[in-house]
């Protein structure tokens, strides 16, 4: 049984539960870990809960929960690589016990995240996100020509990664759709 918090505004309520999915999938996608990603996302929501007054009344609230997301994603990478530069000085090697997964998905995620970070998030809020490029653009601070120019070369770079030409591109899969293999 779920309990209501009778202080909680319903459409912020609705929001959270609308958006967490999307969420921890694009912030995964960007840190490369899901369980980084479920912590950053529940962050999010925090601070989207703390700040519900002001971003209620924004065009779009979606963008302001990616663009904080994303923020939060960038601070905790920096985080992990100087831990990790920090842990390669003194010669510590800690293991690591993660699952096996497919090798198309580790190809992926490693092509993904490779790109240079303002195209991986383009191409992660546009794709995976979902976002419109007109949203894409507020929750990266830039021009939607910027996103398109962003999305276009990340784009571009994994298809030559994998060999791939635009006509073998899929052309049922629509912005924010995932298509597992």
């Amino acid at each position: 049984m779920a309990v209501r918090n009778p202080e909680v505004d319903p459409a912020l309520a609705e929001l959270c539960r609308r958006e967490h999915v999307r969420l921890v999938g694009l912030l995964a996608l960007y840190v490369g870990d899901r369980g980084i990603a479920e912590d950053l996302a529940q962050e999010t929501l925090v601070r989207l809960h703390q700040h519900w007054s002001r971003v209620q009344g924004m065009a779009s609230p979606r963008a302001w929960i990616s663009s904080v997301g994303l923020n939060l994603a960038r601070s905790w990478l920096r985080r992990h690589y100087a831990e990790q530069r920090a842990n390669r000085k003194v010669g510590f090697r800690p293991t690591e016990g993660l699952d096996p997964e497919p090798a198309d998905v580790l190809a992926v995620r490693t092509a993904v995240a490779a790109l240079p970070g303002r195209q991986r998030a383009a191409l992660v809020l546009r794709y995976y996100g979902g976002l419109s490029v007109e949203e894409t653009a507020e929750a990266l601070g830039c021009s939607t020509g910027t996103v398109k120019s962003h999305t276009h070369r990340a784009i571009s770079a994994l298809r030559a990664k994998f060999d791939l030409s635009e006509e073998h591109a899929d052309p049922n899969i629509e912005p924010g759709e995932v298509q597992h293999a």
